[in-house]
């Protein structure tokens, strides 16, 4: 009898200990939450005000004509930055030739024999580019192909954007493959399939819609870069579609637009950059739907 009074008492002081702990516990994620969502509010408010600044500044300068016609002259107005744009394109397209091959074909390597020393030094330099500023990437493009061929030209531009490319799409290469399930290779080459054709036919069309989604961010991030360009691509005022020949586009485009002493070029440079902004934001925008689409399958 007493120690079921004891077991009763002890029961009815610890109901009021829970009760209290629980209403603390309630209390701190109460407050934690709420100083999340400050974060993450304080963190949209400079994004915002950057898309709303562009926005209201590039949209007036959008026309049929700021997308086809060539730059106008200086002092004269009126022109658009339709070279650029070509440029900027038939540049970022030269990159991809040349980075997707190499940098999925090295994220590849990375994950189905990267455990060796060859493995760890092409991981450790991947990581150490891809944290090399661009700026030094078009100094190095500049010294190794520009001064060479003794003229800036297109090519010189890509293989400085492939640069930038290749480090951060072999990083997401590797981790996508590693994701594939082990069990899927070993009944690949449990059936006979040599072990290329495993990783080219089972692993790589099991990690596609991730290496699509590392490959559009890629592709975006090269699109957005302008200091490579300054260095190997310079500029140029009218259409081109040489690869060995100087090309605008449209980072270099701005740039030059808005160190400028005239107001209707600084309206240019901002409608550019409402096009540029247009552009990246699609390829980050249909990666997001790839990756979606793939989780969903």
């Amino acid at each position: 009898m007493n120690m079921a009074m004891t077991n009763v008492a002890a029961g009815q002081y610890a109901i009021p200990r829970r009760v209290g702990s629980h209403r603390a516990r309630a209390v701190t994620n109460g407050v934690m939450t709420g100083l999340c969502a400050a974060a993450v509010a304080l963190a949209l408010v400079p994004l915002f005000s950057v898309l709303w600044l562009v926005v209201s500044k590039g949209i007036h300068s959008l026309s049929l004509s700021f997308f086809t016609k060539l730059p106008a002259p200086v002092g004269e107005l009126g022109g658009g930055v339709g070279n650029a744009i070509v440029g900027t394109l038939f540049m970022v397209g030269l990159a991809s030739c040349i980075g997707l091959p190499l940098g999925v074909g090295a994220g590849i390597f990375l994950a189905e024999r990267g455990d060796g020393k060859l493995g760890h030094v092409v991981r450790f330099t991947a990581e150490v580019l891809a944290g090399v500023p661009s700026i030094v990437v078009g100094v190095v493009a500049y010294g190794l192909i520009v001064l060479p061929m003794r003229h800036f030209s297109a090519m010189a531009g890509a293989v400085a954007l492939a640069i930038l490319m290749i480090p951060t799409l072999a990083r997401a290469t590797e981790e996508m493959i590693r994701l594939v399930p082990r069990s899927l290779r070993e009944a690949s080459l449990a059936l006979g399939v040599p072990a290329w054709r495993t990783s080219l036919s089972v692993v790589l069309r099991t990690a596609l819609g991730g290496l699509i989604n590392a490959a559009l961010l890629a592709i975006a991030r090269a699109a957005g870069e302008t200091a490579p360009l300054l260095f190997t691509a310079l500029n140029n005022q009218y259409w081109n579609l040489h690869p060995l020949q100087p090309t605008a586009s449209l980072t270099v485009q701005i740039y030059n637009y808005a160190i400028s002493p005239y107001e209707d070029w600084h309206d240019k440079a901002w409608g550019a950059a409402l096009c540029l902004l247009i552009l990246i934001g699609g390829l980050s925008l249909i990666a997001r739907l790839a990756a979606g689409r793939r989780s969903q399958a």
